[in-house]
């Protein structure tokens, strides 16, 4: 059995979900996501409970059932809560900039790198070394904090290049000059 998956969710105020044949419908104050509904998933609504239970008992059907349920619950708190990454830019000379949906990343490359912000999130940079991705999709801020991160991984010498945060690089020692060595 899905552990997971018979957990009911709490809906708070100010939350609607709606479900139609087929597809599941969350509306809040940070928008409105949709998701379609496996035909292995039922999906019932009491009061400010939502509880997803599998047609059968196939492993298949039970294993779908942890994961609507899991979806269900990051888009109730995507659309009242949000979700937010913060990527920090280390280096000498590094920095982002927002010119309206484009972020401009100076990275030690001979030209800045652009790149185009989708609709679906909002990104901020509160000082030149910090970007904050915000959505209510947790999917697509991770996506996008993820693409904006591949542009220049952190080096694990100097440590130079995009992060997460909360993220550890490990560094290594460099060479190290070996004094009188003869040659």
């Amino acid at each position: 059995m899905s552990r997971i998956g018979k957990k009911p969710i709490e809906v708070p105020k100010g939350v609607t979900v709606q479900v139609a044949p087929g597809t599941v419908t969350v509306k809040g104050a940070k928008g409105e996501l949709k998701m379609p509904l496996r035909p292995e998933v039922k999906l019932a609504v009491e009061g400010q409970t939502l509880t997803v239970s599998a047609v059968d008992e196939q492993r298949h059907s039970r294993a779908l059932q942890g994961t609507a349920r899991a979806l269900l619950a990051n888009m109730i708190v995507g659309v009242s809560t949000g979700y937010q990454k913060k990527l920090d830019i280390t280096g000498v000379g590094f920095e982002a900039a927002l010119e309206g949906k484009v972020l401009v990343l100076k990275l030690g490359f001979n030209r800045p790198v652009r790149f185009k912000v989708p609709s679906t999130v909002t990104v901020e940079t509160p000082s030149p070394t910090v970007v904050l991705i915000k959505g209510s999709d947790s999917q697509q801020v991770g996506t996008v904090a993820a693409a904006i991160r591949k542009l220049r991984k952190p080096e694990p010498y100097k440590g130079k290049g995009i992060k997460y945060s909360e993220e550890v690089i490990r560094r290594k020692a460099g060479k190290a000059f070996a004094s009188g060595g003869g040659g």
